[in-house]
């Protein structure tokens, strides 16, 4: 990781900003320290100064001076990025959104949402349920709209409702120099010029920093009901999840956790599970659609050796479950207390899943770092979870290289190095290797288009 040509605020721009801003600037120590680092096992680096808007056009204000002082700028939002994403790795300002956290507007009858990119997931659903709607995009962090956005986020419900790309309709964003744009527009079908939404969502702040978001959402399901079972190797499980996704049956959510996963999940979440490679589904419709979409899933699951199938719809039961998936990460963490985590985040074509996930074991069980598998596999996407001592710089190293092994892997199956984690300071090799030199040479000039002084996320992406 490199830190060179850090800028770092003089006396005089440091009171310019004050000036501005008040206590919403601050050079806080323990403010900086909480501002260098994501979820990701990067170092974390700090930056010179926290800055926390109120609006689009104190954003916009930021920016501008920013742009024309040089000084390179971070949003972040949550902090639960795992590419490094929100890392300041030149210094600069982090510019934390959380205090953006408004409900712009609902409207029910046309099934949309405008919020400012500071809230958060849970609280917009908490208030979405007065409703009777939903924001479906889970990543199973509690992360912020606009961090979401920015990274292009997915999750477990994606099989159904589509990740980010599908669920943004239209943004507010600002540009390096302080513009403020509005793209898209709050409808289901839009053909007017170059899609800029989708420009921008997956950016991972390095072209604009986005401030509102419009989404889709939808109606709360009548029936919710979850089922497990359980395989005997990793490869009959990914197959049947592979399988069932094919003969186009209707699931909400379709996870694998193989024996590891689920041994951690055991140990965190106080469950008793037995510890096999294990297939979670989530059924959502009317009473009669759920069952029966649950009997056609054990059917089918029965063909790959699947044993012991359950499905229940009492929801306590429902939630303990999928909140043991979504714990997952955090199960590695309490069980390795004082080591960090390492996640990959691929996706392939579904009938080269069974083959992706298989070789990714073989690798990783090549070597003497823990590990485990899981992943939203009814949409192609797993995560390999690597598991290192940050007290030994060398592990990192090391891990780095098996990832990239990793990622080249799925690339040559004609898969990608992310799915929904994003590229951050992570992928970058992969990234080129992925898509070509002429096409990061493309995304280099519309950086450079619209970010001439490269002072939106720099480090980010592209080298």
């Amino acid at each position: 990781m490199s830190t060179i040509n850090r800028v770092d605020l003089n006396s005089k721009q440091i009171e310019e900003l004050k000036s501005i801003f008040g206590a919403r600037f601050t050079t806080n120590e323990s403010v900086l320290v909480q501002h260098s680092r994501d979820e990701s096992a990067f170092p974390p680096v700090l930056p010179s100064a926290v800055i926390y808007p109120h609006n689009t056009e104190e954003v916009s204000k930021i920016l501008s001076y920013c742009n024309q002082n040089l000084i390179p700028v971070v949003a972040f939002g949550a902090g639960s990025s795992l590419e490094g994403h929100v890392l300041p790795l030149r210094g600069g300002i982090s510019m934390n959104m959380t205090e953006m956290n408004k409900i712009i507007e609902i409207s029910p009858a046309d099934l949309v949402v405008r919020v400012e990119a500071g809230l958060t997931r849970v609280a917009l659903n908490n208030r979405l349920a007065s409703e009777g709607l939903f924001f479906s995009v889970d990543p199973g962090a509690d992360a912020t709209i606009g961090g979401m956005a920015s990274t292009g986020a997915a999750g477990t419900t994606t099989v159904k409702y589509g990740s980010m790309r599908e669920n943004v309709l239209a943004l507010t964003a600002v540009l390096a120099d302080g513009t403020i744009v509005k793209t898209g527009r709050p409808t289901r079908k839009l053909s007017a010029g170059y899609d800029l939404t989708r420009l921008l969502v997956g950016s991972e702040g390095t072209l604009a920093v986005i401030t509102e978001i419009t989404l889709r959402v939808f109606g709360i399901p009548e029936k919710m009901s979850a089922a497990i079972v359980r395989f005997e190797t990793l490869a009959d499980g990914v197959a049947a999840a592979a399988a069932i996704v094919q003969m186009g049956t209707n699931i909400a959510r379709c996870e694998f956790l193989d024996a590891a996963s689920v041994r951690n999940a055991n140990k965190h979440s106080g469950l008793t599970l037995p510890e096999q490679p294990t297939l979670l589904f989530e059924f959502h419709g009317s009473p009669t659609n759920v069952e029966s979409d649950a009997q056609s899933v054990a059917e089918i699951v029965a063909e790959f050796g699947g044993s012991n199938f359950e499905w229940t719809s009492d929801e306590s039961a429902r939630r303990k479950l999928w909140q043991a998936r979504h714990d997952a990460y955090w199960s590695n963490i309490h069980i390795y207390p004082g080591k960090r985590i390492v996640s990959t985040d691929m996706a392939v074509p579904l009938s080269a899943l069974a083959k992706a996930v298989e070789a990714c074991n073989e690798i990783l069980s090549t070597h003497d770092f823990p590990f485990s598998i899981f992943g939203h596999v009814a949409d192609g996407n797993f995560h390999c979870l690597i598991i290192t001592d940050p007290s030994n710089p060398n592990e990192l190293t090391d891990i780095r290289e098996i990832t990239h092994s990793l990622a080249s892997k799925i690339i040559a199956m004609n898969g990608t190095c992310t799915g929904e984690h994003g590229i951050g300071m992570g992928k970058i090799e992969s990234l080129v290797e992925e898509t070509g030199e002429n096409a990061v040479a493309l995304m280099r000039n519309i950086k450079n288009a619209m970010d001439p002084n490269g002072i939106l996320n720099p480090g980010k992406v592209l080298a």
